[in-house]
């Protein structure tokens, strides 16, 4: 295995090849525009690891990486919209830049992009990879819808919450993984670990990232720290406070999450407080820390070096302990 600046720089090459920039100019410029913004790409340096992994070079999984880079990048077109957002990765969102429309469709044309890099690979491979995307799709549209659901309901449970964002977010990262054991032609067995060891890793991933926009540092959290409060989110901190806090204490904070004031810095103080004193801050990192060794349990399982099971420990190890 290689170094995730390695993968990266791999993926990036092949990026460049791609010709986003067609005709008619403003149904691809803003496709251009949104995969230019560039990001972490995470997942696409999953899918080269898993295919490294299972002993195949990472060059035949590059369109299946970019497949799963298109979709992503499709996945936050619309929900920008949605959230009716200004701002991606520092920029004016597509719909900002352009328009609601330019949104909507240059999104759908993201999503039959995504599909078309799957034609670079022979029928059974090709069939496996269409039918784990189309799941993996289907079920990001349930996360999302979950998500809006959620916004205007008071009695959301962890059981639930927890199945959002395995949709939502965690799904993606697993078939990434398994979209590479796909093309290297691995057992089943292997195949379905490294999606579970992708799954249990991104739903570690979400928790902490909720954590963060809670907790972290404003200079390398890349976002206003406090955002979901901001936004009332009932987030897996705010449910684990619902369960834990004492009357007074969830008074106030159903208080709280029911105001807009012009100066959000106290609300933020505030809640960040409740979440402390009733221990919901803790329970999350131990939820987090649970979810990430639940995923490198599955690594004991599969038929591969103990130096590749160590390689995917220390990838898991560095994203959990990232600050950003």
């Amino acid at each position: 295995m290689q170094s995730t600046a390695a993968y990266q720089e791999h993926f990036s090459d092949y990026f460049v090849q791609q010709d986003f920039f067609r005709q008619p100019k403003n149904l691809y410029e803003p496709i251009g525009y949104i995969l230019n913004l560039g990001g972490k790409r995470i997942r696409p340096i999953l899918t080269l690891m898993a295919a490294e992994i299972f002993d195949t070079p990472l060059q035949k999984a590059l369109p299946a990486a970019m497949a799963v880079e298109v979709f992503h990048n499709f996945s936050l077109v619309h929900d920008d919209i949605m959230d009716d957002a200004p701002l991606r990765r520092g920029k004016a969102t597509v719909h900002e830049k352009w328009d609601l429309n330019t949104g909507i469709l240059s999104g759908d044309a993201m999503l039959i992009l995504a599909y078309q890099f799957f034609e670079n690979y022979e029928p059974a491979v090709f069939k496996a990879l269409a039918k784990l995307f189309s799941k993996t799709a289907l079920e990001v549209c349930e996360g999302q819808q979950y998500d809006v659901d959620f916004e205007n309901r008071d009695d959301v449970t962890i059981v639930e919450y927890l199945k959002m964002i395995e949709f939502k977010t965690a799904v993606l990262v697993a078939a990434a993984l398994k979209m590479g054991a796909i093309i290297a032609e691995t057992t089943t067995e292997n195949a379905n670990l490294i999606y579970d060891f992708g799954l249990n890793l991104g739903i570690a991933f979400q928790l902490q990232d909720d954590y963060l926009d809670c907790f972290g540092n404003p200079e390398t959290f890349g976002k206003q720290v406090g955002g979901d409060i901001i936004e009332n989110k009932k987030t897996y901190l705010y449910l684990k406070t619902v369960e834990f806090a004492k009357p007074a204490e969830r008074e106030e904070l159903l208080h709280l999450y029911s105001i807009q004031p012009q100066d959000n810095a106290e609300k933020i103080a505030s809640v960040k407080e409740i979440f402390i004193q009733t221990g919901a801050a803790t329970a999350t990192q131990k939820a987090i820390e649970a979810f990430t060794l639940k995923s490198f349990e599955t690594l004991e399982k599969m038929e591969i070096s103990d130096e590749k099971k160590k390689a995917l420990q220390t990838f898991g190890e560095a994203l959990m302990n990232r600050s950003v």
